[in-house]
């Protein structure tokens, strides 16, 4: 007996909805691991151990990263889950960088120290915002953020702080006689902030397919990646990430230099 095409598309719907209101253990388990993070780096922020702060961020970031791949590989997007990673992103790539950045170099300057730490908190919360509200945008280019994420702007933050660190550079010192490094802190939070909520476009990797065969040589890179990173993670991981918040202005201006040569 044939099923009437309504009952179908009945069945369709509810079990679209039943997928709507479920919570899944599997990807909601990265997100509750990426949440701890953010906490652990506020804390160990407070009791002034800045290098843990900075490492408990970028596993943050890789949790954060996992999360949404691991829900759609195994078919587990809900919307409970983009809520809950949204509100874990405010604590661990919001508020957590901006406490570690005010602790560690800004609280000397009084007003202007959190003041500019509440703007990047605020950013990071309008990002946020922003990226939510887009989710659904059939007309967006999936393969582009609009704005620096906010992983990697806290990522950028971490990173200054995780290579000082390693130089034995405190946030109270003069960077080669020439400048505090208070006054460089507080320019790369603002520009961080700015970026967030830009509307510059930065590469997603969402067009990324792990399921599809690749050239040997893009192992080879990965390989090399990985031995890069463990041989001086603080360097190589500020870099990648500097110079990823580089690439929207480098795309802005590519774009701009390309309109003029057209129109004339």
């Amino acid at each position: 007996m044939a099923v009437p095409k309504q009952r179908l598309a009945r069945r369709s719907a509810d079990k679209d909805l039943v997928r709507v209101r479920s919570i899944y253990l599997l990807p909601n388990l990265f997100t509750s691991a990426s949440l701890f993070a953010g906490f652990y780096a506020i804390v160990q922020a407070m009791n002034a151990n800045f290098e843990q702060s900075a490492i408990a961020i970028f596993i943050a970031m890789v949790m954060d990263g996992l999360d949404g791949r691991v829900a759609r590989l195994t078919n587990t997007t809900s919307a409970f889950g983009a809520e809950y990673d949204s509100l874990s992103d405010m604590v661990s790539f919001g508020v957590a960088p901006a406490l570690i950045m005010y602790t560690w170099a800004l609280q000397p300057m009084s007003k202007l120290g959190w003041i500019a730490a509440f703007i990047y908190c605020a950013c990071a919360a309008l990002r946020l915002a922003r990226f939510n509200t887009k989710l659904d945008d059939e007309f967006q280019d999936k393969r582009y953020f609009q704005g620096l994420p906010s992983p990697a702007a806290a990522a950028l933050l971490a990173g200054f702080v995780w290579v000082s660190y390693e130089y034995n550079v405190s946030g109270r010192e003069i960077f080669f006689g020439v400048i505090q490094v208070k006054w460089m802190a507080w320019g790369l939070t603002l520009f961080a902030a700015g970026s967030m909520v830009s509307d510059l476009k930065f590469y997603s990797g969402k067009d990324i397919n792990l399921k599809e065969s690749v050239p040997f040589v893009a192992i080879l890179a990965i390989v090399l990646m990985f031995v890069l990173i463990s041989y001086s993670p603080p360097e190589v991981l500020f870099t990648v990430v500097f110079v990823y918040a580089l690439s929207g202005y480098y795309l802005w201006l590519k774009s701009r230099i390309k309109n003029q040569v057209e129109q004339n």
